[in-house]
């Protein structure tokens, strides 16, 4: 069961997925494309990591490509301009490297250093041009990259996107204390946090700029578009808590949807994981229902004008795209060396992570 035949990444493999991860629904009819800038597209954000300081070169070397963080991205938004998915994967690449100092903040109880990065990260979002220089280069690469997907759309998007992001920090400064205060939210509190600490609205947001058009409210919040853009990015987000559930059981996590129904519903570890598993299994059949719909929204938008028209065409790439999100993700999950644990050193510690990349000295 792969992807593609040896999977993306530079060193072919077969790409294995163990049977308690398979979801045989995906690999039969959700069929996994890439976007032909992809090759380029990888060699780009290399060098954008090393030019931003966000990785030192040595582990750029070693580990950026079978990170397949813009194997992700070109999955995911087809049909983008090649400098809207140049955008998108430098972005994509920050999140990650964010995300793994977030992480490192609460292993090492920094909550100091946490308070100033998330205030810096907020003020980035709103003024990106005066922070292109900052001396922490998470907050210089988050700039760089806010600026250029800043320049793509109007401002009105812009303000959304920023709207959206500011929630997602907030999310991720509720997650910090959460974990160090060794918190474990009730299943519905974990599900609403996890829409933000996800950034479920952020990349719906993006699948604008890959279509080439902003779409006004009458679109985006259409009960088929918006239900069809929550479960695809639904899936995502309760796929990586299947997928990480035991080593984060065995690191004393707090935040999987499975550890809340532990904790909370008293479920055995493997009815968590069955439990897990049929919510994934309902987010996948519903979506095949109402994608429909939201296609059939489209095309009502075709109107015999060329206003109509553009806002068809939009709206069906967009709904495309979650559709290929689904794929994206999954093989994501069992290709990325972001989730092969047992190969690293430190079950605790990733292999592409250091002191300097974490904000230490």
């Amino acid at each position: 069961m792969h992807a593609f035949p040896y999977g993306t990444t530079a060193t072919p493999m077969a790409v294995v997925v163990p049977p308690s991860l398979a979801l045989p629904v995906i690999e039969s009819a959700f069929p996994r494309q890439l976007h032909p800038y992809w090759p380029r597209l990888q060699e780009k954000t290399r060098l954008w990591l090393l030019e931003k300081r966000l990785m030192p070169a040595d582990l750029v070397r070693e580990y950026a490509d079978g990170l397949c963080y813009t194997d992700l991205m070109a999955g995911y938004y087809l049909g983008a301009p090649d400098e809207v998915m140049q955008a998108i994967a430098d972005y994509s690449a920050w999140f990650f490297v964010w995300d793994d100092r977030h992480d490192r903040y609460v292993v090492h109880g920094r909550a100091d250093d946490w308070r100033r990065l998330r205030h810096r990260l907020h003020t980035a979002l709103d003024a990106p041009r005066h922070h292109l220089h900052h001396p922490d280069s998470l907050v210089a690469g988050f700039a760089d990259s806010v600026l250029r997907l800043y320049g793509f759309l109007s401002r009105t998007w812009n303000q959304r996107f920023a709207r959206h992001f500011h929630a997602v920090i907030e999310a991720y400064d509720r997650e910090f204390r959460n974990r160090t205060e060794g918190y474990i939210p009730g299943v519905e509190e974990y599900l609403a946090l996890r829409r933000h600490t996800f950034a479920h609205r952020i990349w719906t947001d993006l699948l604008e700029p890959s279509a080439g058009c902003e779409l006004p409210d009458s679109v985006r919040k259409n009960p088929a578009y918006r239900r069809a853009a929550l479960l695809s990015q639904e899936f995502a987000a309760w796929y990586n808590d299947l997928c990480s559930l035991p080593k984060e059981i065995a690191g004393d996590e707090v935040h999987n949807l499975g550890i809340s129904l532990i904790a909370h519903e008293r479920l055995t570890l493997e009815e968590s994981v069955d439990e897990v598993r049929r919510r994934i299994e309902e987010c996948i059949s519903e979506f095949l229902e109402v994608e429909q719909e939201a296609l059939q929204f489209a095309d009502g938008l075709a109107d015999g004008t060329v206003h109509g028209k553009e806002l068809n065409a939009a709206v069906r790439t967009c709904v495309g795209n979650m559709r290929n999100w689904f794929s994206s993700v999954y093989w994501f999950h069992h290709e990325s060396g972001r989730y092969m644990v047992d190969t690293w050193d430190d079950r605790s510690t990733p292999p592409y992570v250091t002191n300097e990349t974490a904000g230490e000295k």
